[in-house]
């Protein structure tokens, strides 16, 4: 089955309002119709099988081409609104992409070559009203590939993530089975549709019939606010700063109240226990999800349920619906519980392979398993937990240190905001610590250090202890959100 007519299914005549704060009436029926005949001129004037980009912010828009893309048989490739030229330019010829769907205000048809054609609103307007719906494909292979999302690579160039139809589908049905999401669910967006986790947004609330609130000015942190309570938003989705942001920089938000609020949802990073418990302390009603995942599981790998946020802290939960997980050693073996190692994962939401990267994609999926880089140990309970990346690991004079637990004592002080450790060179040790702090206001730095400090010597032991301390003004985000390691 396409993905398309999964999607809508058994909505495809509804005439409830999709986006619920768009300037004018966007209903499911309208999308369907709409996407579908955008679909049918894809379909005659590209083909099938071709690669696409679509970039844009979250919109109507955007929603139209996306699903149109997926319903013509052609790949969708998302990206983001500040891609360098350079990345561009390498998405370009990697995908030998030949169209281009954007919005005026990036003036795309000056930045690539003439034989790209660049489609925009206007012209997606002109071809909506002019063409008739292409028609339900039921033979259609739900393992071709319906978007590739391009994420940073290890070599400094962007890998594309193969997502098949199937996938999609897969996680789609998982997401909504324990997050019990139905109709009357109202999602308030801010992340971007370019990011797998903003995608799965769109595709769960599609599926179910509920409804979207997109608010693409996080950092007016009232317009937020605002959109959850006159909206009656039921849900929220956000990646560790957005929370963190809410909790330290927002004079009302823990004092406001939401009675629509049913939960809340929490990944793309390791939010740090205490600010976990500052959020569930502050809303008691409201369930708290914590979530796992990677862009090669199309979003979502494991989550831990609400009733459990506080018997489990730290813990990224037990495996989503239709997903296995296990913890191997350096040799493949599997490892008992509270052996650390690497977690893998298997089921039928894992990427088809990185595209025209065999070498990549053959030391990330082995034997149908994906390898996801992150130490992990699983409890007796069957619940798992992230010690590391791979990657992370600082090594202080030979003994290894995950800089997660060190971030976990200072973010312990009130007066901050994040805190980041990082590794730097030492001459006597190979690797000693470093951390990055923003603080919530202007204090003595000085005093700060001795306060910190002394703060780690308390609860640390003497290896752990940051030999060097950093003050930042702010965080420097990406534009999903998420935290940009200086």
């Amino acid at each position: 089955m396409n993905v398309f007519d999964y999607f809508f299914d058994s909505i495809k005549d509804w005439e409830k309002p999709f986006i619920a704060n768009a300037k004018r009436r966007v209903t499911f029926n309208s999308l369907y119709q709409n996407s579908s005949r955008l679909a049918s001129f894809l379909s005659r004037e590209v083909g099938s099988q071709q690669n696409i980009l679509l970039v844009s912010p979250n919109s109507e828009y955007f929603i139209t081409v996306y699903l149109a893309i997926l319903k013509s048989g052609n790949v969708c490739i998302p990206l983001n609104q500040g891609t360098e030229q350079e990345n561009l330019n390498y998405i370009l010829t990697q995908t030998e992409s030949r169209i281009i769907f954007s919005v005026p205000q990036l003036k795309l048809s000056e930045r690539v070559p003439d034989s790209v054609s660049v489609l925009e609103e206007k012209d997606v307007e002109q071809i909506t009203t002019s063409e008739s719906p292409v028609e339900t494909q039921p033979a259609f292979d739900p393992d071709r590939t319906a978007e590739i999302i391009f994420t940073s690579g290890s070599t400094g160039e962007p890998k594309g993530v193969m997502l098949s139809h199937g996938n999609i589908m897969a996680n789609t049905d998982s997401i909504i089975e324990y997050l019990k999401l139905g109709e009357n669910d109202r999602m308030c967006v801010v992340l971007p549709f370019f990011y797998c986790y903003g995608l799965s947004l769109l595709h769960t609330h599609l599926r179910v019939g509920g409804s979207l609130v997109l608010n693409n000015s996080f950092i007016f942190l009232g317009s937020v606010l605002n959109d959850l309570k006159n909206y009656r938003c039921t849900g929220f989705a956000g990646v560790p700063s957005h929370f963190q942001i809410l909790l330290k920089k927002s004079d009302s938000f823990k004092t406001t109240q939401f009675p629509d609020l049913r939960y809340v949802t929490q990944a793309g990073g390791k939010l740090h226990d205490v600010f976990v418990q500052e959020f569930v302390s502050a809303f008691p009603k409201v369930e708290f999800y914590i979530m796992y995942g990677q862009t090669e599981a199309t979003a979502r790998l494991s989550y831990l349920p609400a009733e459990e946020i506080r018997r489990k802290p730290g813990s990224i939960g037990i495996p989503i619906p239709g997903v296995e997980l296990k913890i191997i050693d350096s040799m493949g073996n599997p490892l008992p519980a509270e052996k650390e190692g690497e977690l893998i994962a298997r089921g039928k939401n894992i990427m088809k392979g990185y595209y025209r990267d065999e070498k990549e994609t053959s030391v990330t999926l082995k034997d149908g398993w994906l390898h996801t880089g992150d130490i992990a140990r699983e409890d007796a309970d069957g619940y798992f937990y992230i010690t590391a990346r791979k990657k992370e690991i600082i090594k202080v004079g030979g003994k290894r240190v995950s800089p997660k637990e060190i971030e976990e004592v200072i973010l312990g002080l009130p007066e901050v905001i994040d805190c980041t450790i990082s590794a730097q060179e030492d001459p006597l040790l190979g690797e000693s610590i470093k951390a990055s702090i923003v603080l919530d206001k202007n204090h003595d730095e000085e005093k700060m250090r001795e306060r910190i400090t002394k703060h780690c010597s308390q609860h640390l032991a003497l290896y752990k202890i940051p030999q060097s301390i950093e003050f930042l003004k702010s965080m420097e985000l990406s534009a999903t959100g998420k935290k940009i390691k200086q």
